[in-house]
């Protein structure tokens, strides 16, 4: 009986372990994801407060863009 009691802890220490390093890797790798998005967030902050008109030629670009597809819709066909 004491062989049985030893070998069940051991055995699930031992299936278990796996669990636990697992449960590191997924902590690190979720770590440099999130240092990179915040990274990556930070330096795109940067470049809209060095470029600010780059919002307003977007904006224009879309404009112009819908009022072609509209322009487009409304012309007369020939048939």
């Amino acid at each position: 009986m004491n062989i049985k009691v030893l070998l069940l802890p051991a055995f699930l220490s031992l299936a278990l372990s796996g669990c636990i390093v697992t449960s590191a890797v997924n902590l690190a790798a979720t770590t440099v994801m999130t240092a990179g998005k915040i990274a990556v967030k930070g330096t795109g902050a940067l470049i809209n407060a060095a470029i600010p008109d780059k919002d307003k030629k977007k904006d224009k670009e879309k404009k112009s863009r819908e009022q072609q597809a509209e322009d487009y819709l409304e012309e007369p066909r020939e048939e």
